[in-house]
């Protein structure tokens, strides 16, 4: 949908929630999209990709049944099913609503795109510190001194200036599908959000905003978040980018100023954190004050935010940083340093934790991947420019945004300072660097690495819990016009069946049948992914029919007030793989209160896992999680070299010594192997990043979809 034209007086939108400047000049430009509602299409493509397809009802709901069996009761199933029969009835309901779909898939370029963002993002009351903004965690920099964190940052500024003019001159090279329909194109939408949008908070529904307007000029400043202080800094002065000098310069005047306690302003940021429509109402608060609006206005404008954090004085490793990222350690912390609306938050603290906090609802994480990879590798190879080129004469100096703060403001502040410190409490998070083997094992045993994880993910739950549970893996659909994501449903029949036989004890399934069911496991989550990645899968679906019957006013079909459908969507498993070719790790929080957050970065000798869960819920623990997929994955491990060792005698026998080597020494899993990085000190100021071949710097999605040639095999019904 396009916004209509509005009177420039008009301050309040459609939803009641006051706007600032940027605001009302986007929303009264004429043709100015809001990018939670889609433009409408007919039949021509966005850069030439084809649309996404809409899956047959009868494929749809019988992959549901099949989905959903082994998760429900008997008594459940059964009434499932008659339910989704009624539903697909002929001249019934499902017909329906299927045709008023195929009508929005010919008038659209994506037709469940809005439905998707509004109930993946936007309707979401929840904060978004844990529950919805993944991060990207840096390796931990070793600052020698204050000025050190400060050249780091402006080093990291000048990348972002570098690859935001590749965005303008559209100079950024066109992602190309891998392995499955390899050299397919990629839609390319997400990247140009990273730095031009902004999420709205409303009272039911947030709203995803876009900067650009031929009224509007392009923001040409950024936002330095320190000590819980917004300052603005422009990076662009008389059309002319600020030098890494220049910028050093104004990013020590900001330090001194923000040290200034006369000047301390409260934490405003901390309004951010908290539920979208309390925040909502906060900022209505603020809005009445024309000294706020002018200071909102600033920070939704802003390029990005880069947060200059305290030492958390906590002692820093995988697991401290990802949760300092997450959450900014609460208020007594780096908390208030933040604002969360925006898309890029790049965190620089003054003890080395460093990393990327993103608002998920722009973009999903291959294109957060694929910028943090370009900004960590334009510091490696780009010497830092202190010293070179004149600087902008009579530089205007940063200026601290200000604020008026009645003293309702105040109690919002407590009040979303105390939600905040307990996300902080509650939050049980586990880094594990699984070092046994990578996926280059994986491979030799003739098996995509994506779906051997899940299939441990599925083993480690099973360990834990003793059931199974709706999985969620997210799967990119960006071959299509506006595609973001589907769900890979991994919890798949053929992975309970190899999970109980290697849990349950029993000597009559021997190894062979094991692994049998392990590559019949495998080759399930493998055809799923496939019909994930090309546009096939249920959940978009589903949503889509639900989301048409909403529109058309009807009652709710029974089909999504079945309990079976609840079940569906409770994703007490949420998975992502997001790998990197740079030594850093992407974590996010769970997504149910009684779930896992599981996210993992294979690379050829190891696996880091980024598990997540809540404290306040009895039935889980991250460390238990974590070891029993320790455990799964070298039960899988020592399960295929038996097998293939059986089946080829003339083999070396490594197992073996992986055995004894278990046996001897009892302690081994609890070590960390120390690789030739971990025993050097790097004495750069720089980023410690490892850096892989450049052949590698291409990834395709949140999900590995480079499924290799086995997967077009697999989809033609033949072997690898």
């Amino acid at each position: 949908m396009i916004r209509p034209k509005c009177s420039s007086a008009q301050r309040v939108s459609s939803r009641g929630v006051q706007l600032s400047l940027s605001e009302r000049l986007l929303l009264c430009t004429a043709n100015m999209p809001v990018l939670d509602q889609e433009p409408s299409k007919g039949s021509g493509s966005r850069d030439g990709l084809p649309k996404l397809p809409l899956p047959a009802l009868k494929d749809t709901l019988d992959m549901y049944l099949r989905c959903m069996k082994h998760l429900l009761t008997e008594e459940q199933f059964n009434k499932t099913q008659h339910v989704v029969e009624q539903f697909r009835a002929p001249g019934g309901v499902g017909e329906l609503l299927q045709s008023k779909l195929m009508e929005k898939r010919d008038n659209k370029a994506n037709w469940v795109y809005d439905y998707w963002l509004n109930d993946m993002y936007l309707n979401n009351r929840l904060a978004l510190p844990v529950n919805s903004s993944p991060v990207m965690v840096f390796p931990q920099q070793h600052f020698k001194a204050p000025i050190d964190s400060l050249r780091f940052a402006a080093h990291l500024i000048s990348g972002v200036l570098e690859y935001k003019t590749l965005l303008d001159s559209r100079s950024l090279p066109v992602d190309c599908a891998r392995g499955q329909l390899a050299g397919t194109p990629l839609c390319m939408e997400q990247y140009y959000r990273l730095f031009t949008s902004y999420r709205l908070p409303g009272p039911e529904r947030d709203t995803l905003v876009a900067q650009e307007s031929s009224v509007m000029p392009e923001p040409e400043h950024i936002i330095v978040a320190c000590k819980n202080q917004f300052f603005v800094l422009d990076v662009v002065i008389n059309f002319r980018r600020l030098n890494e000098r220049d910028l050093l310069t104004h990013l020590e005047k900001i330090a001194r100023m923000a040290d200034s306690e006369e000047e301390r302003l409260p934490p405003i940021g901390l309004l951010t954190s908290d539920g979208r429509t309390e925040w909502a109402e906060s900022r209505s608060v603020l809005m009445r004050e024309s000294t706020n609006r002018d200071s909102l206005d600033m920070i939704e404008r802003c390029l990005c935010l880069v947060c200059l954090d305290d030492a958390s004085g906590l002692e820093l490793n995988d697991t401290t940083q990802a949760m300092l990222m997450l959450h900014g350690g609460g208020v007594a912390k780096n908390g208030g340093n933040r604002w969360y609306d925006k898309p890029m938050q790049f965190v620089v603290g003054a003890d080395g934790c460093c990393g990327v906090v993103c608002e998920h609802s722009a973009f999903e994480g291959i294109v957060l991947v694929q910028c943090t990879e370009y900004l960590l590798k334009y510091m490696i190879g780009s010497p830092s420019k202190l010293v070179r080129a004149a600087s902008v004469s009579e530089l205007p100096a940063p200026r601290r945004l200000r604020w008026k703060c009645p003293p309702e403001i105040h109690k919002l502040l407590a009040s979303a300072a105390d939600k905040l410190q307990r996300q902080v409490k509650n939050l049980d998070m586990n880094v594990h660097k699984f070092y046994d083997y990578g996926k280059e094992f994986i491979k030799k045993q003739k098996m995509s690495p994506d779906a051997y994880i899940q299939v441990a993910l599925q083993l480690a739950y099973y360990r834990c819990h003793g059931r199974p549970v709706s999985t969620y893996e997210s799967a990119s659909i960006r071959r299509f016009q506006r595609g973001r994501v589907d769900n890979i449903r991994s919890a798949t029949p053929e992975a309970l069946a190899f999970v109980k036989a290697m849990t349950d004890g029993k000597p009559s399934t021997n190894d062979t049948e094991k692994m049998e069911m392990l590559q019949s496991a495998i080759t399930a989550q493998t055809k799923y992914t496939i019909l994930a990645i090309t546009g096939m899968a249920i959940d978009n679906h589903l949503l889509g029919l639900r989301g048409i019957a909403h529109e058309l006013k009807m009652e709710k079909p029974e089909i999504f007030k079945d309990e079976a459908h609840l079940i569906s969507n409770q994703f007490i498993l949420s998975t992502s793989q997001v790998p990197t070719t740079v030594e850093m790790f992407c974590s996010y929080g769970p997504v149910v209160p009684n779930g896992y957050g599981a996210c993992y970065n294979p690379q050829s000798d190891h696996i880091i896992f980024s598990v997540s869960s809540f404290h306040e819920s009895s039935q889980t623990c991250s460390t238990e999680f974590v070891n029993s997929l320790v455990q799964g994955l070298q039960d899988m491990r020592d399960l295929c070299n038996k097998c293939k060792f059986s089946s080829d005698p003339k083999q070396p026998r490594q197992s073996q010594t992986l055995e004894t080597h278990t046996q001897t020494d009892p302690n081994w899993q609890n070590k960390t192997p120390q690789r030739p990085t971990d025993m050097t000190k790097n004495q750069q100021t720089l980023p410690q990043v490892l850096l892989k071949t450049p052949d590698q710097t291409k990834v395709e999605a949140q999900t590995q979809t480079s499924l290799q040639e086995e997967a077009q095999a697999l989809k033609n019904g033949g072997k690898s």
